[in-house]
């Protein structure tokens, strides 16, 4: 995803992740709960925000090319 500025905490990640639960395959969602309980470096925990951000309005393609980034992350 882009580069952004802001350095995004794991309960960012969290929420973001709450946020997007519904729209989120099942894989992940299992994944998830594994990684948000390990410590991550600040530019993963961005990375995975950015990956969840606007997951919901994403097109089919587009999420499926979130989805391989996010489970490589995870």
């Amino acid at each position: 995803m882009g580069q952004c500025p802001i350095d995004h905490t794991k309960e960012d990640v969290r929420k973001k992740f709450e946020a997007q639960y519904d729209y989120l395959p099942a894989e992940i969602i299992s994944q998830f709960e594994t990684f948000l309980e390990n410590d991550h470096t600040q530019d993963v925990l961005n990375e995975v925000f950015h990956l969840l951000k606007k997951y919901d309005l994403s097109s089919e393609e587009e999420r499926q090319k979130r989805n391989h980034l996010l489970q490589e992350l995870l």
